[in-house]
């Protein structure tokens, strides 16, 4: 039997396991989501081949992302700790008719199956909810095959994100629910950047990611400071 401890913070997965029901409606908790994406999977299958590949999608949630990553041609794996959010992705993608295999499992449960097995990985406003996000980067790493590529979005370290991302966001116009993130684990790029140094993989773009509230706009930036995208690659062995 396993004694490695999940990567997981309890009462993160809590938050969201919560809302699951609710993860599906455009105008509900999780609209941000719904505008931001497309961009997101813009940003993806605009730098990687995905017909054909096999691709994971990680902390996918109730699979905004990975349905639509399917239907660009990827064979898509995704992985959530939320009971009731793979529950939710499942019966979508059912309804759907999208063959996507959705687990409940985490990231470390399938490095002694599918090392190497995966041309690309999204994990896309997660790495900021885990308490080891370095941890999690080399767990990524193990799981890309060589020259493989890895999509992560997640949220700066800084005043203008603290107040942008969770004053605003949270607290004043409250587009998300209060809690939803904390600043201490916020990520900046140059800590995203050396601990993929150190899995094995170079950090080949970083892009700023746009929300207009008031009209639900979504856009790829050049200001990464508060929302961003990056792209990194397994080094070719």
């Amino acid at each position: 039997m396993s004694t490695v401890t999940p990567n997981a913070d309890r009462a993160e997965l809590g938050k969201f396991d919560a809302l699951a029901h609710r993860f599906w409606d455009p105008a509900g908790d999780f609209k941000p989501l719904h505008a931001l994406n497309p961009v997101r999977a813009a940003f993806v299958t605009e730098r990687t081949r995905l017909s054909g590949a096999r691709l994971l999608d990680v902390g996918c949630g109730g699979g905004l992302l990975a349905e639509r990553l399917a239907r660009a041609g990827a064979a898509v794996t995704g992985i959530d700790l939320a009971p009731a959010m793979i529950e939710v992705a499942r019966l979508h993608a059912l309804s759907e008719k999208l063959a996507i295999d959705y687990r409940c499992i985490d990231v470390q449960s399938l490095i002694p199956t599918d090392a190497h097995g995966f041309d690309v990985i999204t994990c896309m406003e997660m790495l900021e909810h885990v308490p080891r996000p370095d941890e999690m980067i080399a767990s990524l790493a193990q799981l890309l095959r060589p020259g493989g590529a890895l999509f992560i979005s997640t949220l700066n370290r800084n005043l203008k994100s603290f107040l942008g991302a969770i004053v605003a966001a949270e607290h004043v116009l409250r587009l998300l629910p209060r809690g939803t993130h904390e600043y201490e684990r916020l990520i900046r790029p140059s800590e995203l950047a050396r601990w993929g140094r150190a899995a094995g993989l170079e950090l080949r773009e970083v892009k700023g990611l746009s929300y207009e509230p008031f009209s639900g706009h979504a856009a790829i930036s050049g200001d990464p400071s508060v929302n961003y995208l990056a792209w990194l690659e397994a080094r070719a062995s």
